[in-house]
């Protein structure tokens, strides 16, 4: 690839196509000087522009023999299969941790990896992937204002600002709540509370049953419970929910430790990567369905147990390793995608019971199975929605309808019953499998 200072291929058939005219009209002494301008130019060797000044023709010929094929079907099959189990990620993300992931899926099905397609799978580059995947890339689908309001005064004290992207320790949280409340917000409906740790991306979510003080911190005692590091610092933004009397008191005389902040008011990108996570790991999959009985909550909750094994230990993130102003632009870099699971490792806050605990998950658990099982038990959480009798909004005192939503939004996720009619399920009970994370007693145990 030329550089700034380089001209590419196609630049210097521009040029000598315009010197050629120059070239055939001029005289011996003046064609040498030609010659010179355009090896100073070009960076060509004499003799080759003396041989393009005399074809007959500068535009560039097609290839007349084909590079035979690198990498065989068989790796290509690898690589779809690997793809497949990390739920059709980018070539940037999938790259790093190829060879890797294709040997932990050996363990559980034949892949064919023989001692030459290892290796071609640990050289192979980021967009030889990209041009394998994008042959099946169509065959394939993946999961899917206000008014003036009174200053709350709970957040007095609270300091606003947003947590720095280049942060180093785990402990770091994002925090918001995503409504499952349809097109209306009356009534007593579910909410999923999400954590994401900004410097590893590890995520957190528990569904909750309204947004009582019960329910609020039975959702943060179940996080706490579960995750392998402590919590340093929670991140909200400047919502009722998360800043009220209650709750600041549950977090001053309960957890110990902790440094609460917010985000500035009216600025959402301080809550960038939750805001992301929360359209990614939440919206995708239950778009705008209404989720308001305790069997529902308690499915969504038997889901996000699976999504938080898939997503933490086998789902690989992007991280921003640079930033800087180049002009009127920002120029960012990002590392090498490696899963939250790795990145913890790496961190070494773990300690040796914790990392065994991990590592134990991540050794019996088939990501390609678990995968399977998240689209089985999300397909009986809409089946079950759908099959709901609707409920309408409230109407106020001028007949207008209270408390809308944007209109029902359907995640792109491969499942049977996004093609069914909504009648057609009014027959369907409600079901759901056993989490596969429940399989494992080492999750539910306290760190």
């Amino acid at each position: 690839m030329p550089t700034e200072d380089e001209m590419s291929v196609n630049d210097r058939r521009s040029y000598l196509k315009q010197m050629k005219k120059r070239y055939v009209t001029a005289r011996r002494a003046e064609r040498g000087q030609l010659l010179s301008e355009m090896e100073q130019v070009t960076g060509l060797h004499r003799k080759s522009l003396t041989r393009l000044m005399q074809a007959s023709r500068l535009e560039r010929q097609p290839r007349v023999k084909q590079r035979g094929r690198t990498y065989g079907q068989q790796v290509e099959q690898v690589i779809v299969r690997v793809w497949e189990s990390r739920d059709y990620i980018c070539a940037e993300r999938l790259t790093p941790g190829l060879l890797g992931m294709a040997r932990h899926l050996a363990r559980f099905e034949p892949l064919g990896l023989t001692s030459q397609v290892e290796e071609q799978l640990a050289t192979i580059s980021r967009a030889t992937v990209a041009r394998i995947l994008r042959k099946h890339r169509s065959q394939r689908r993946r999961l899917p204002q206000k008014g003036a309001e009174r200053a709350n005064a709970v957040t007095k004290g609270v300091p606003m600002g947003r947590i720095a992207w280049d942060i180093g320790e785990p402990g770091h949280f994002e925090v918001d709540l995503v409504y499952h409340s349809g097109e209306t917000t009356g009534g007593l409906h579910g909410h999923s509370l999400q954590l994401i740790d900004v410097a590893t991306g590890w995520s957190e979510r528990v569904a909750v049953l309204g947004r009582s003080q019960k329910a609020m911190e039975g959702g943060f005692e179940h996080i706490l419970g579960r995750l392998p590091f402590p919590v340093k610092e929670l991140h909200p933004d400047n919502g009722s929910e998360f800043f009220n009397a209650h709750l600041v008191r549950y977090w001053k005389d309960k957890v110990k430790g902790v440094q609460l902040s917010r985000s500035r008011p009216w600025h959402k990108n301080d809550n960038r990567m939750v805001e992301q996570k929360n359209d990614t790991l939440v919206r995708q999959y239950l778009g705008d369905l209404r989720l308001d009985t305790p069997e529902q909550v308690a499915a969504l909750n038997a889901l996000y147990e699976d999504m938080w094994l898939y997503y933490n230990l086998f789902q690989p993130v992007l991280h921003l390793s640079e930033k800087h102003l180049v002009g009127d632009k920002v120029v960012r870099k990002w590392d090498a995608a490696q899963t939250p699971y790795e990145r913890l490792l790496a961190s070494s806050i773990l300690r040796s019971e914790q990392q065994a605990r991990l590592q134990q998950l991540y050794e019996q658990t088939n990501p390609l199975q678990l995968r399977q099982a998240l689209y089985r038990q999300l397909e009986a959480i809409w089946q079950s929605a759908l099959a709901a009798p609707t409920k309408r909004g409230m109407r106020g005192a001028g007949g207008t309808r209270c408390g809308r939503r944007r209109p029902h939004r359907v995640p792109p996720a491969p499942l049977s019953y996004l093609t069914q009619r909504k009648e057609e399920s009014a027959s369907v009970t409600f079901s759901y499998e056993p989490s596969m994370c429940q399989r494992h007693a080492t999750v539910h145990e306290k760190w």
